[in-house]
């Protein structure tokens, strides 16, 4: 470890890292408010799933590559790579002109951004011992509470059309933004950062690395929008999905066998079979997946149950979510500084997991009815919870290996957290649209959507037999556009008639809100309920770990420099 290194050193090291990290988990979110100009700019509605999953499965599939990596070659090496890597993708995604360039450079930036991932959480561990490592482990975590934040916020912003400087921004924007904090990261990396490298002899694990990557995409492709995306597939082959996705597990299982036979034999495994072995690191790594689909399934739905509720844009119901982003800052960073004082870990995540269980049984009772003071308060709680607990994920699995491991360890941790938000987003999505589904009867049979069946804003949003462009008709935005377009129409009519059209408009468009807005709360119950058994699982989980005392550093552990 670099021990030697001054704490001016240290500090400019983790801002740069924890810069380059920012705009990773900051990419994720502020993605999600461009989608639909982005779609609607290249007229490519159907391919809107492939610019989330492109980048997805570039990302996942890389950060336990990347870890191993930068125990071979030096985690400054990668690092750099990693950024570099992220800040061209994001240059040539804004500068994309089609929809196919703009899925292409998603998936190169998304290399970037696993490379990124994986090494900014190991890199704690190589400048700090065990019993410093648990306040810079609660920075991050407040990194990461922050992006979901000011994500939805700076993308609405700049889609929206910002002026500065003489310049209007748009959606390319939201990919531009990440250049110049980029190049100064990388700058400040090259020049502070030490090589941070463990390994004498390099030797890469191809095969190791081929077969894990093709179990990874596979199993996000086969639970992400396979419908959508393998819709000309299923169309000219005659595959039904489930049998397509009998096909695709059944991939995913011969990779993994073939993981496994491969990983016994490799002098330098990508994922050594050893750590299996360590009953802890087996624990954190299951609490790791349960915990990363509850995370997804509160965050993501519930900015979605602010607009349809609510009637939220999606800054607002980006700025809604500040309880809980304001409980994980700030028991991220209190409980790592407590952490590292004391050397003791477990009875934080006890806490954070029985406080976050006990937070997600509260939001299963949220329904259209319930005030917004009510979400904020369990939101504080659930965030408090949250914050606690995410980042000693991390720490307790970087105190069950070995320096030279330290690489690996964390980045496996990174990979099933992401698989476990991968395919907790897909159930939980196949949950809504299941509960949508059996409501769409009574939601076509109103009035507000007879009167929409032949409007061509409205077939240009989707079918009406779709659950999602029913919910779609619901937001702010396009209920404005729909309600503009009928205000031209009764403009044109008598005063009297106009005004009663309106009206009648009126109650018709609000009682297919109310119809839409308790299905899509009814659904969200169901999955909460089973969020919250995730998180309480887990909960139970922590108490089963073995605590170990946080290492303190030793001098002869210091690697060599490259």
């Amino acid at each position: 470890m670099h021990h030697h290194l001054t704490l001016r050193s240290k500090l400019i090291i983790m801002i740069s890292v924890m810069a380059s990290l920012f705009l990773v988990a900051l990419d994720q979110t502020i993605i999600a408010t461009a989608l639909g100009k982005i779609v609607e700019d290249f007229n490519a509605f159907s391919s809107l799933s492939w610019i989330v999953t492109a980048y997805l499965i570039t990302t996942t599939m890389t950060v336990p590559i990347a870890g191993k990596l930068s125990d071979l070659f030096g985690r400054r090496t990668i690092l750099l790579i990693g950024v570099a890597v992220f800040v061209a993708g994001s240059l040539l995604s804004g500068l994309s002109g089609n929809i196919t360039e703009l899925i292409a450079w998603r998936a190169l930036q998304g290399i970037g951004g696993g490379i990124i991932t994986a090494n900014a959480f190991t890199i704690v561990g190589d400048l700090f011992a065990a019993r410093e490592r648990g306040r810079w482990q609660g920075l991050i975590g407040a990194v990461f509470g922050l992006s979901s934040v000011i994500g939805p916020l700076l993308g609405g912003w700049l889609t929206d059309g910002a002026h500065f400087f003489g310049l209007t921004t748009d959606w390319r924007w939201t990919f531009f933004i990440n250049v110049p904090v980029g190049i100064v990261a990388f700058i400040l990396i090259a020049i502070y950062c030490p090589a941070l490298r463990h390994a004498t002899k390099v030797k890469i694990d191809y095969w190791g690395a081929a077969l894990l990557s093709i179990a990874t995409a596979v199993l996000i492709l086969a639970v992400d929008n396979t419908e959508t995306i393998f819709a000309d597939v299923m169309t000219s082959t005659g595959l039904t999905l489930v049998w397509l996705r009998v096909i695709m597990f059944a991939v995913v299982a011969a990779a993994i066998a073939g993981f496994i036979y491969v990983e016994r034999k490799a002098d330098e495994p990508i994922l050594p079979l050893r750590f299996f072995k360590n009953r802890n690191f087996v624990t954190v790594l299951a609490i790791a997946t349960f915990f990363g689909a509850a995370f997804m399934g509160s965050i993501l739905y519930l900015t979605q149950f602010n607009q349809q509720v609510f009637g939220a844009t999606p800054t607002q119901s980006g700025l809604m979510l500040l309880p809980m982003v304001a409980g994980i800052m700030i028991s991220s960073i209190g409980s790592g500084q407590i952490i590292s004082r004391t050397g003791r870990y477990k009875i934080f995540m006890q806490i954070g997991f029985l406080v976050a269980t006990a937070s997600m049984v509260a939001l299963t009772f949220l329904t259209p009815e319930t005030p917004y003071l009510y979400e904020a308060v369990v939101m504080t709680i659930l965030g408090l919870g949250m914050g606690v607990a995410m980042p000693v994920l991390n720490l307790a699995i970087q105190n069950e290996v070995e320096q030279k491991d330290l690489g690996v360890a964390t980045s496996s941790s990174q990979l099933f957290r992401s698989l476990g938000s991968t395919i907790g987003t897909a159930v939980f999505g196949a949950m809504l649209t299941a509960g949508i589904v059996s409501q769409v009867a009574a939601m076509k049979n109103t009035e507000y959507i007879k009167s929409l069946g032949q409007s061509s804003q409205v077939s240009a949003i989707g079918n009406l037999d779709d659950a999602n462009t029913l919910l779609t008709l619901n937001t702010p935005d396009i209920k404005q556009k729909i309600t503009d377009a009928a205000d031209a129409q009764f403009s044109k009519l008598p005063d009297a008639y106009a005004t009663k059209a309106r009206e009648q408009f009126n109650t018709n468009q609000q009682e297919f809100a109310s119809i839409v807005t308790h299905a899509f709360s009814d659904s969200l119950q169901r999955i909460f309920i089973v969020a919250s058994s995730l998180v309480g699982f887990s909960a139970v989980m922590v108490f089963t770990l073995k605590e170990r005392t946080l290492r303190s550093a030793k001098p002869d552990a210091t690697p060599g420099e490259a």
